[in-house]
């Protein structure tokens, strides 16, 4: 019997998706399962961006540029005036989602065996990605006591090899929510001229920022060679089953090593970009109220969550996510634990357990991350329900003279 490739052997499961079958389980049993899993948001796409759909007329679904519709492109020009990104549609290449943007820019910009620094926890599907282009993940640590700062510089010196070619965030953060101020890019910027690395930012979050202002690494001055930009619509608009994103870069050899990956695929979707170009339309204020009930989600949240005994969680700068700290002993079993043998009035939620977003063995453990993608109402109920677990749970801890013991069996 054929055998399968070591890459396929070696790209990993998504932790985030891995608990679905106790979900579906407990639903089959009736019981309710508040989502908090996974970053779909429940906010409706925009009519506007779907009309556009709808009413398209064109005879034929053609193949677009490969770069994407220069309409598109020169559409999300404007869209990166708006925060002082300057640029030609020439310097865009539209790409099947972020992902695929973080794909190409893996593949253009290192070679078989180098690897890439990321803050950890981070987004797990980065993993993914390394494996599909042969590269690997290094990781250095930032932690909750400091809601996930970006480590000091002498941490990044400490990390960095030979090997390492490029420095990866994600801006706000996935998984946790932290969002990096300006000073802290102008560090990476240092680190990177002085490596000579390359500078990737993940900023598909840029427009859910709730305790101070974004700064894009597009913004460094100095660093225009080393930046790469990866974005998409999927968090944006609410449109995540569009698949558009975007590479944007000015460095403009990589960007002819990006067309011929972008040009080996044909074409990003052309209904996707049509969605794209009519969201760039959008009233300016069209994310004020979005950006407003995504941080009264958040505090809802976040203050249900810290009054729980022996639970903890920093309050995130952005995004949607947050990363709490529980009093259990292994939060990969406790989140199969409550989809499969807890309910509270026929209730119960669905959380990802933070070991899936670390690279360093036993980080996490007794953590899990909440994507406040439901409404208030229903997340208040959630937390009502994890509340109710964490009081039952066989493997919860106790806090005692600053160690960890395990709690009485229930």
């Amino acid at each position: 019997m054929p055998t399968i490739s070591k890459r396929g052997e070696q790209m990993p499961s998504s932790p985030i998706r891995k608990l679905v079958p106790y979900a579906e389980a407990a639903k089959k049993k009736g019981i309710k399962v508040y989502h908090l899993n996974i970053g779909q948001p429940d906010i409706e796409t925009p009519k506007p961006v779907l009309d556009a759909v709808r009413h398209s007329n064109f005879k034929v679904l053609e193949y677009s540029h490969s770069a994407g519709n220069e309409s598109y492109r020169r559409k999300l020009v404007t869209y990166y005036n708006r925060f002082d990104i300057q640029l030609t549609h020439e310097q865009i290449i539209v790409t099947t989602g972020g992902s695929e943007a973080i794909l190409f820019a893996f593949m253009a910009c290192l070679d078989a065996g180098d690897e890439v620094l990321v803050p950890e926890p981070f987004y797990a599907n980065y993993n993914g990605f390394a494996v599909e282009a042969g590269i690997k993940v290094q990781t250095i640590t930032s932690h909750i006591e400091s809601g996930f700062a970006l480590p000091a510089m002498e941490d990044f010196e400490k990390a960095i090899t030979p090997r390492i070619k490029a420095i990866m965030i994600c801006n706000p953060n996935n998984p946790t929510g932290y969002l990096y101020s300006r000073e802290e890019l102008e560090v990476l910027k240092q680190v990177c001229l002085r490596h000579n690395l390359y500078l990737f930012s993940d900023e598909a979050y840029r427009e859910f920022c709730y305790t101070g202002e974004h700064f894009s690494a597009m913004n460094l001055e100095g660093l225009e060679n080393n930046v790469i930009l990866m974005d998409t619509i999927s968090k944006r608009y609410s449109a995540c089953g569009g698949r558009i994103g975007a590479l944007v870069t000015k460095n403009q050899a990589v960007l002819d090593a990006v067309m011929k990956f972008a040009q080996a695929r044909l074409s990003p979707p052309s209904f996707a970009q049509i969605a794209g170009e009519a969201a760039v339309d959008l009233p300016v204020n069209y994310f004020d109220e979005i950006k407003a009930e995504y941080q009264s989600r958040r505090d809802v949240l976040v203050e249900m969550l810290n009054k729980m005994p022996g639970v903890f969680c920093p309050n995130p700068g952005g995004a949607f996510y947050a990363i709490a700290r529980l009093p259990i002993d292994d939060a990969d079993k406790f989140c199969q634990w409550i989809l499969e043998s807890f309910s509270y009035e026929q209730q119960t939620v669905m959380l990802s357990p933070a070991t899936g977003f670390y690279a360093t063995p036993g980080l996490g453990k007794n953590e899990v991350r909440l994507a406040y993608v439901l409404n208030k109402e229903d997340i208040r109920k959630a937390m009502i329900c994890l509340s109710r677990a964490l009081e039952v749970y066989p493997g919860k801890t106790l806090q005692r003279n600053g160690s960890v013991l395990l709690g009485e069996k229930h």
